[in-house]
């Protein structure tokens, strides 16, 4: 069954939400969830570098690698054009936004090796997706990984100020927050004639 862009862009929002279903990007959920400003750089960052190695590893797979029966080649093609699209990004952010860029501190190298980027040019390559639908993917899993990470990131800044034990405090109830709010996106299981 081919999925319209429709369905494929909400089922990568909400249906199979990259953080929340797939369990991917972890580390920068929690590593840069702390501030609602942090976290909106870190998805900002992410979606970019998400688009552009969707169509750089998409051309490169159906040009170069599927026609010369490399595919076996994908895994390590696909980190290098991703480690190099990160690059692009910490330059600019260092010129530009300095800010920014220190606030992120060591997780902005660290989208080289997000699971969520890879993963994302992976799943396009395995559904079959043409470059429209590996487009359509690619953005509604960068925005489905900066709405969750924004709102986890609020959710985050309430438990700050919230009367929790010592025991609870910090990463422990970040963890169950986190489960809560996965919990709410599984009900979008379903949803949409969607399953992929």
């Amino acid at each position: 069954m081919q999925l319209n862009p429709g369905q494929v862009f909400l089922g990568a929002l909400l249906v199979n939400n990259i953080l929340l279903m797939r369990f991917l990007g972890l580390c920068p959920f929690f590593g840069v969830s702390n501030a609602v400003g942090t976290a909106t750089g870190m998805s900002g960052a992410v979606m970019f570098v998400m688009l552009l190695a969707t169509w750089v590893t998409w051309v490169l797979f159906h040009a170069v690698l599927a026609p010369l029966g490399l595919d076996f080649l994908r895994t390590a093609v696909f980190i290098l054009v991703i480690a190099s699209l990160v690059q692009f990004v910490e330059m600019f952010l260092k010129k530009n936004l300095r800010a920014l860029y220190s606030s992120l501190g060591i997780y902005l190298p660290l989208i080289t090796t997000n699971c969520a980027i890879l993963g994302v040019t992976f799943l396009n390559v395995d559904y079959g997706f043409n470059l429209l639908n590996a487009t359509i993917f690619a953005l509604g899993s960068g925005l489905g990984f900066g709405l969750v990470i924004i709102l986890f990131a609020a959710i985050r800044e309430r438990l700050a100020d919230a009367p929790i034990s010592r025991s609870l405090s910090g990463y422990p109830i970040a963890f169950v927050a986190a489960s809560l709010v996965s919990l709410a996106f599984l009900g979008f299981t379903g949803l949409f004639g969607i399953s992929f």
